[in-house]
């Protein structure tokens, strides 16, 4: 029997539904003392001065710390390293210059020194008995501020006599870099048919995890080493981190994330509380553990989104596509933590599509708002989003139908492998066979009936569609350390780190296939660096595509060793032995008798014997490692069907159909799965989700649930997803990556559903969220204006 690409329930889903998960807030340490924060009520404001009298004399308070205790104690500032590796050359950068002359990283210190640059930056750490104490010392903390004019909008950050955020940074400009042939770019815009602009502004998300951020410091004075317990979406990044800050070798830094609810891309980047829970446990001397409120989580947790597209395309008469010119704008907020999100939109900026040429200018702006990072998908929803849009936008105007024009413009399979005009080496992906057949699960050619039908109920109705590809980039180092244990338990140390995508169930499946073991007797450990030396963690659809690959290194290997265990045990030779299940058999005695030998009972003799010809190997393992590139590019195709109530704006999701090409699924389950939380985040990003702060002041307006619109199960449609698999040749097991699918394609293909059910009334771009408010205004546009007069 095959494990891989068998649907297996999940290993890990009893532990957890019956609430025997472990996560952070569930640990608590011998002796602990409890964090809480003074958060920045401003958005921009000089820090005059800050008086901990009050909250040092209270009972159960053991120590009032800032960000001057912190410098003056000599640790460093957190180093994010916000500019990744590229996409295809893993020794470069993604950005490699800017017309400003470098590409802006600045350390962000724990606690604020100077200035506080966002509402909810943490200036003080009060470290208590109880967590309550925690929380009346900071109530007692005074502070004097000088506030200062903010700026939270990125083209408001860029103009001219803007408030600036840092006195290096002239017009909060962190780089602007020119990608792709310009000129070539204008020159197709010139003689052009049809030349379609769009400008597309990405609401900002809030990361709203299942279990919010928390964190527990330690620190052992004798051995001079600190250990973190916080949940995170991959242990090594965050000890490389810790310890380049407090200038100690990362081995005096172990991190452990257990159980983690949820991660989606914020949660790789070090936060500032570990950072500060580790600090606090040497200065009072036990440890000190923090755990988050929500209300914290809407100021603090990095953000996702917040880009603008100022999309353009050029198209001859026929509606091919002669080129691309895009700006785009990052809004990065108030720190540097990951410029990940404009390299992903940049590298697919031309989508699936056969574009001859291809510009695009991208900028970063610091603002005072919460830091942004990856989110699902970083950036490539937001590249589909525009693109999407402007073909619909397209065909219009040349009074073409809205899959013909997609259909002359696909990149046909036969002409793969090919580099895209961004420098993508696409190497499969049947796109317009992927377009085809969601076409057909959408039942497109019905739609019309159906739209007469909604029509006699009052209800407008709308469908839309969006092609779409995947840039997996990522952490580009991954390991793994393979072993048999002599119970015949098979172990498996991963670099990388679940966040509940199943690690558990297809790192097992893949290794059952190939070692021949039990299904039941693997184990997966991960998230502590006391066993794991190193790994990328979790994001970007690599933990599949690298660490299955590795995975089949390591057994390959394993399995050679084991070969010449058994050869040296049953004496023979060991070309004379034959795979049999979890172990090898031959034929001794002169053919008259067959002997067998279990990897558990090899296991066992090298344990101790040692490996033959090196005694001192007790151990029957093996290990694999990858520093690299390994190309793959998922893809596929989403149909969205719209239902509006013109009298109240109302919008119901009818139907959703996608076709997703993830490559080999291992679990096709689990990639089902992932392709439903993903397509939930997307229709929550397109009608519900959106973070507002006052332009003027910077105070946030959504800073709660009771502000901000969570997708709820009743926002989910009927799905039609079905996978499919071009094949891949760039890693052993063609795994493309199932992790982004469901979101990547959502809000265009949301998108152009409401612009088609709304076609009769505006042809303007709607904002994003698209709530009933919005949509209601546009069918009652003269109601509205009469109503602004």
């Amino acid at each position: 029997m095959s494990w891989i690409g068998k649907a297996q329930p999940r290993n890990e889903d009893r532990r957890l539904v019956v609430g025997q998960g472990r996560y952070t807030d569930d640990i608590d340490k011998p002796g602990q003392a409890w964090a809480a924060f003074l958060r920045s009520p401003h958005a921009h404001a000089r820090i005059v001065r800050i008086d901990t009298a009050a909250a040092l004399a209270l009972p159960g308070v053991l120590a009032v710390l800032t960000g001057a205790d912190y410098q003056a104690d000599g640790f460093e500032g957190i180093d994010h390293v916000p500019n990744p590796v590229a996409a295809v050359n893993h020794k470069e950068k993604a950005f490699l210059s800017s017309e400003t002359g470098s590409i802006y990283n600045r350390r962000q210190w724990p606690l604020s020194v100077d200035k506080v640059r966002h509402v909810g930056e943490a200036l003080v750490m009060v470290v208590a008995e109880t967590p309550h104490q925690a929380r009346d010392g900071v109530e007692a903390v005074q502070v004097e501020y000088e506030v200062l004019p903010a700026v939270v909008d990125a083209d408001d950050a860029l103009a001219e006599g803007a408030a600036q955020l840092y006195d290096d940074l002239p017009r909060n400009c962190c780089f602007s870099t020119q990608i792709g042939d310009r000129a070539a770019a204008r020159a197709a815009f010139e003689n052009a048919a049809l030349v379609v602009r769009r400008e597309f502004r990405n609401s900002r998300i809030v990361n709203a995890q299942m279990e919010p951020r928390s964190a527990i410091g330690e620190y052992d004075p004798a051995a001079d080493v600190y250990e973190l317990t916080s949940g995170s979406q991959g242990v090594v990044r965050q000890q490389l981190g810790l310890a380049e800050a407090f200038k100690v070798p990362p081995a005096r830094i172990r991190v452990i994330s257990p159980d983690v609810g949820g991660g989606f891309g914020p949660r790789t980047s070090l936060n500032m509380e570990p950072a500060c829970v580790l600090w606090a446990a040497r200065r009072v001397g036990r440890p000190v553990k923090w755990t988050g409120d929500r209300s914290e989580a809407f100021v603090s947790d990095y953000q996702g989104r917040g880009m603008t597209f100022r999309a353009a395309m050029a198209f001859d008469a026929q509606g091919r596509i002669l080129a691309v010119d895009n700006e785009l704008i990052g809004n990065v907020g108030a720190h540097t933590i990951s410029y990940v999100p404009m390299a992903n939109a940049m590298r697919v900026t031309t989508s699936v599509y056969d574009v001859p040429v291809a510009a695009i200018h991208v900028t970063g702006v610091v603002t005072n708002t919460v830091p942004t990072g990856p989110y699902r998908g970083a950036g490539r929803p937001e590249s589909m989003h525009a693109f999407e849009r402007l073909l619909d936008i397209a065909a219009a105007r040349l009074g073409m139908d809205r899959l013909e024009i997609r259909r002359i413009n696909l990149i046909r399979r036969e002409t793969l492998p090919r580099l895209s005009p961004m420098g993508l080496p696409y190497d499969s992906g049947d796109f317009p066979a992927n377009m085809e057949r969601v076409i057909e699960l959408a039942d497109w050619q019905g739609f019309e009936s159906r739209r007469q039908e909604a029509l006699q109920r009052g209800r407008l109705r709308g469908i839309g569609l969006s092609n779409y590809i995947e840039s997996p980039v990522g952490a580009p180092r991954e390991r793994i350390e393979l072993r048999i244990l002599p119970d015949g338990t098979t172990d498996i140390v991963s670099g990388t780190q679940s966040t509940g995508q199943g690690h558990e169930t297809t790192f097992a499946q893949v290794v059952a296939d190939h070692l021949g073991v039990p299904f039941e007797s693997i184990r997966l450990r991960t998230g502590d660096t006391a066993f794991v030396k190193w790994g990328g963690g979790t994001h970007s659809d690599r933990s599949m595509r690298l660490g299955g690959k590795l995975l089949i290194d390591a057994s390959t290997e394993l399995m050679a060793r084991a070969r010449a265990v058994a050869a040296h045990c049953l004496r023979v030779d060991p070309q004379r032995l034959v795979r049999e299940g979890a172990g090898f058999s031959a034929r001794v005695w002169w053919g008259l008798r067959t002997r067998r030998i279990t990897l558990a009972q090899l296991a066992s003799h090298v344990q101790r014997h040692g490996m033959p010809g090196d005694p001192g190997t007790r151990e029957l393992g093996a290990e694999a490692e990858f520093n690299g590139r390994m190309p793959a590019f998922p893809t596929g195709a989403a149909v969205c069907e719209v239902e509006i109530d013109p009298e109240t704006g109302c919008i119901e999701v009818v139907r959703y159909s996608a076709v997703d090409d993830v490559g080999q699924a291992i679990n096709p389950l689990i990639v089902e799965g992932q392709v439903h939380g993903g397509l939930a985040q997307g229709l929550g990003q397109a009608l519900t989700e959106g973070y507002h702060v006052d332009r003027q002041s910077g105070q946030v307006l959504s800073g709660s649930y009771m502000d901000y619109g969570m997708p709820h199960a009743e926002l989910m449609p009927p799905l039609r997803v079905e996978l499919t698999n071009d094949p891949t040749h760039g890693n052993p097991l063609g795994v493309k990556g199932g992790g982004e699918s469901g979101i990547t394609p959502a809000t265009a293909c949301t998108f152009n559903a409401l612009a088609h059910a709304l076609a009769a009334y505006t042809d303007e771009e709607l904002p994003m969220p698209a709530t009933p408010l919005a949509v209601w205004e546009v069918i009652h546009q003269d109601r509205a204006a009469q109503g602004a007069h």
